[in-house]
């Protein structure tokens, strides 16, 4: 099939015409064939193998600066691009509901930490811990926070199940592994 050189990534051609590989270098005029037949002389052989050695040195030398060149400012539009990714979809972003703020701003207070970090971390382990199901469906959960007699706040997790497919939970898994183990 005849194609385009440009249109693939991995030649040459495509990487020169994308930036991404130097094409004005005067060691790369050192790579091309010459159809010149030289009758051998062990001296110009000698020199000869030093010369490509000292240019593969500057071309390596050369290509890395350019590659720094190229790189230069990455970090920062990598992470201009991740601010804009965040801000754009911030609605699916966990969050926590007021009682379960004022919970955590009283735990920092208590415990003498940030308040954002506190939620930050609370957060984080939220996401972890919940349970993955085997088909994609997920559970409703509610945290429930209630308020004792002598004002201490506790937590209670209240889960009911998602449509379709069962939890996947890690001790059922053992459960399966030790009975094919018994049968063996």
């Amino acid at each position: 099939m005849k194609r385009n050189p440009r249109k693939l990534k991995w030649t040459k051609a495509h990487r020169q015409h994308a930036g991404k590989e130097m094409t004005v270098d005067s060691t790369l005029l050192f790579a091309a064939r010459r159809n010149v037949p030289v009758r051998y002389d062990r001296e110009l052989m000698a020199k000869t193998l030093q010369a490509i050695k000292r240019v593969n040195e500057v071309r390596t030398r050369r290509e890395r600066v350019f590659y720094k060149k190229r790189m230069a400012g990455k970090r920062e539009r990598e992470l201009a691009a991740a601010r804009k990714l965040v801000s754009e979809n911030e609605h699916l972003l966990p969050r926590l509901r007021g009682s379960e703020k004022r919970m955590l701003a009283e735990r920092a207070r208590e415990e003498g930490l940030d308040a954002e970090e506190l939620e930050q971390e609370v957060l984080s382990d939220k996401i972890r811990s919940r349970k993955t199901r085997a088909f994609g469906a997920e559970s409703k959960r509610s945290v429930r926070v209630l308020m004792g007699a002598d004002g201490s706040l506790q937590e209670e997790v209240v889960e009911e199940a998602g449509v379709g497919g069962g939890d996947f939970d890690e001790e059922d898994d053992d459960d399966v592994e030790d009975d094919e183990m018994d049968m063996d």
